[in-house]
């Protein structure tokens, strides 16, 4: 059982061994009595899959790619921004739907040297990522993943 759009802690099961019919006001589930929310929707988001960090890579043009995801509402554009430089747009794989991650990647000529790369989504309303880190517990991580590599 998977509910779309929530978290795994709320809306996913690996075994079923009872079910009872009631309401989130009537019971306390396993992870909400040790801090989570009772609600864990999916927060737009995005993640850098390569360079991967502490990683070196060679001087030139180097790919740096990998997914977002807005549910519900979709991904609009992802941005990508070296050593704290501006944001540029990188390329998007086509959407097979607003429920589902999207790919992209930004070429990048790179010089040598230690840089860090980091990644925004933003959702087809226009809402763009949260970079202010926050924990796991209770709903979720949030933040703008950095990924440092040393370019040779």
């Amino acid at each position: 059982m998977v509910v779309p759009g929530l978290y795994g802690y709320v809306s996913a099961t690996k075994w079923i061994v009872e079910m009872k019919l009631t309401t989130f006001a009537a019971e306390t589930a396993y992870w909400t009595d040790r801090g989570w929310s009772e609600k864990g929707p999916v927060k737009t988001s995005s993640r850098i899959d390569v360079p991967r960090t502490g990683r070196s890579v060679s001087r030139g043009i180097v790919p740096i790619a990998g997914v977002a995801w807005a549910q519900h509402t979709g991904i609009e554009a992802v941005e990508v921004r070296i050593d704290g430089g501006p944001w540029q747009q990188a390329t998007l794989a086509e959407a097979i739907s607003a429920d589902t991650w999207r790919q992209w990647h930004l070429e990048w000529d790179a010089p040598a040297g230690y840089h860090v790369i980091e990644a925004r989504a933003i959702d087809s309303t226009g809402g763009i990522q949260s970079g202010t880190p926050r924990p796991v517990v209770p709903d979720g991580a949030e933040g703008w993943q950095s990924v440092g590599v040393t370019v040779q």
